[in-house]
């Protein structure tokens, strides 16, 4: 079951932990979420890695309320247009590259809107374009990119990975300051072997201090270039046509780039008994549009209870520096607001 809860949109505001009740007697979990093997760094001592957010990519259309499409507009040297992003069926994101007319075509998805962490392990597993002139990447983004008023710190483009070459090299890259006269920018160009054939996994754990990535879950750069984006930032995955790939005159298309899940890990103290449910699927917030239903300014906090029981408590809020975040509700201020989750209804 369920249960939203609207609370007014603040920068920077995360939810970190649920103050519970206990669980009922009996009340066992139910096996909602998949199997998740990803090989994460070891986490700071007394911390544990808990799934925040994810998408395995199944069905056969875009989850829109994890997923936004840019407007359909010119994009370098071709068009992003929603209709060249859709899933295959066979738990795949595919975003193509084809020529229209006289126009050539890809596309993005992003969470904006709906999922704008800060700080986290982000992974996402993918297979990338086979012809030239085009280019697949997963990363970062906030309009605050733009500012130039504390380097990276307020504002950083995270590319996790880039794939402008058909050969075993690769790139992470940091944007800052905008992309004018005072543009800064620090890459790390990788050669992995094999990483053009099959799937490979890409991570960032971007942390207060630095930034680390990952291939394969090796780590493959080590940075706090610009200083450390301290704000929220959401999920990009794209394709780009552009020179820098080379001509896009010479591909055999269509093509396309391919995305096995993305998920997102963050921090929690290991004794943390809420952490622990949240990680046993008992709790699940999502994050939607928090413009939906014309609620302007508010964010929606869906609490998904897959037991049978009901379950209440408390939902704590802290910005991305641990400190209590006070949200108003109704015309109250308040760091908990209290929640009732209806349970799941059983089968007949």
């Amino acid at each position: 079951m369920r249960n939203p809860l609207l609370i007014p949109a603040m920068a920077g505001l995360v939810v970190i932990g649920f103050a519970l009740s206990p669980l009922p007697p009996g009340g066992e979990v139910a096996a909602q979420e998949p199997e998740l093997l990803d090989s994460l760094p070891a986490p700071p001592e007394g911390m544990a890695w808990r799934l925040v957010w994810h998408d395995e990519f199944e069905g056969t259309e875009v989850d829109q309320t994890k997923w936004a499409f840019p407007p359909p507009a010119p994009r370098r040297d071709g068009w992003w247009l929603p209709e060249a992003v859709s899933l295959d069926g066979e738990g795949h994101l595919v975003i193509r590259t084809y020529k229209d007319g006289d126009r050539y075509v890809d596309g993005c998805v992003r969470t904006r809107g709906k999922f704008e962490p800060t700080f986290g392990y982000f992974v996402a597993r993918m297979q990338f374009q086979e012809q030239p002139g085009h280019w697949s990447a997963f990363w970062l983004y906030n309009d605050s990119v733009g500012s130039t008023a504390n380097e990276g710190r307020d504002g950083t483009e995270i590319d996790i990975i880039e794939k402008p070459t058909l050969d075993d090299r690769a790139q992470h890259t940091l944007h800052w300051d905008g992309y004018g006269d005072e543009h800064q920018w620090a890459v790390k160009e990788i050669e992995v072997p094999g990483i053009m054939e099959g799937f490979h996994t890409f991570a960032l754990w971007w942390s207060p201090q630095e930034y680390r990535f990952y291939v394969d879950g090796r780590e493959t750069w080590r940075t706090s270039a610009g200083g450390v984006c301290q704000v929220p930032l959401y999920i990009k995955l794209s394709d780009e046509i552009g020179d820098w790939a080379g001509d896009i005159r010479e591909a055999k298309l269509p093509d396309q780039f391919l995305v096995d899940y993305v998920r997102v890990y963050q921090l929690f103290p290991e004794e943390d008994p809420a952490a622990v449910l949240f990680e046993r699927g008992l709790l699940f917030p999502q994050f939607a549009d928090g413009f939906s239903e014309g609620m302007a300014n508010r964010t929606r906090v869906v609490i998904h209870n897959p037991s049978f029981e009901p379950v209440s408590g408390q939902i704590r809020f802290r910005n991305p520096a641990g400190e209590p975040a006070p949200v108003r509700i109704g015309g109250e201020v308040a760091g908990e607001v209290p929640f009732n989750s209806a349970p799941r209804e059983a089968l007949s």
